[in-house]
Parts: C-alpha cells; structure tokens; sequence
C-alpha cells in the first residue's frame, strides 16, 4: 500500500463518518419537530374545546363572567405565544385558569349534570393526558438530541453545521402550583 491510497482510506473513511453523524443528526432533529407537531396538535385541540366549554358555562350562570373572562384571556395568550418558553408560562395559565372554572362549575349541580358539559369536561382530561404523554416524548426526543450533539465525535461537526441545542417544552412550574381563587359572590 502506497502512502497516497492510505491517505485516500483514511480520508473516504472521515468522509463517511461525517455524512453518518450528520444524517444522524438530521434524523434526530426531525424527529424533535415532528414530535413537538405532536404537542401543538393536542394543545390547539385543547384550545379549540375552550370555547365550547366556556359557553356552556355561560349558558348556565352569567354572573361568573370574570371566571370566562381569564379562561378566555389564557386562550388567547397561549394561542399568541412566540417562543416555547412564553408558550409553557401561557398553557399552564390556561390550566389554571380552567381549574377555576371547573371549581366555580362545582356550585352549580344543574351544570355539572348538564350532559354538553361533562362530555366537554371528560374531552379536555383526555386532551391533557395526550398533551403530557405527547409533551414526555417530546421532552425525550430533545434530550437525546441534545446528547447526540454533545458527545465525541458529533459534537466536532454539530456546531458548524449549524445544528443547536433544542429546548425542552416545560409549563412554568410557579404558575401551576399556585392554589386556585375561587370566588362564589
């Protein structure tokens, strides 16, 4: 073996490692965005389910106007939400701000056993349950994301070709445990 063809062995064999990393690292992005269409399929069906729900309430009590209101605002905010880390802060304001109305709906039996509403009440818990499951996938497609780019010798071209760090999707944790307000005057 001639000293030119080691060099042509040993520069076809960085070659395709570097395609294979990147690949890698195509795939494993790919997989992150498809999984966070995922999350913002649940969150819009979510968000579509609000305002079925909140003229439901409506229909029934029209003095808790200030309960619809919040949950109205919350919907919007969290349909408006730029970034991820404003869209976990603006769906966990959601969350509470429908915990509020699934409180005040407490003191009303006429409304609990209103058929419309339980369906609706029993969709939007199916919902969250998806939006976790799906937010759980998610958050570990990033984490192996973020791992692949980090490690030897992935990181070495990760950088350059422009490939990032993903952000996980968390929902703000001060905003969903602070106790709900509920008032009944």
């Amino acid at each position: 073996m001639t000293p030119l063809s080691i060099f042509a062995i040993i520069a076809v064999v960085i070659i395709l490692g570097i395609i294979s990393f990147y690949n890698g690292l195509i795939r494993a992005r790919t997989h992150v965005t498809e999984a966070w269409a995922d999350i913002d399929i649940q969150l819009k069906r979510r968000s579509d389910l609000i305002p079925n729900l909140v003229e439901t309430v409506k229909g029934y009590k029209a003095h808790e106007a200030g309960t619809l209101e919040k949950v109205t605002a919350a919907r919007a905010a969290a349909l408006q939400a730029a970034t991820m880390a404003e869209r976990g802060i603006a769906e966990a304001a959601l969350g509470n701000s429908l915990s509020g109305l699934f409180a005040v709906a407490e003191s009303y039996p006429d409304l609990k056993a209103s058929t419309n509403f339980v369906e609706l009440q029993r969709e939007l818990a199916d919902t969250e349950n998806k939006v976790q499951a799906a937010r759980r996938f998610y958050n570990g497609l990033v984490r192996d994301y973020n791992i692949k780019q980090t490690v030897f010798p992935t990181n070495l071209i990760a950088g350059p070709l422009g490939f990032h760090q993903a952000e996980f999707f968390e929902l703000d944790a001060t905003a969903s445990r602070e106790p709900v307000a509920v008032s009944f005057t």
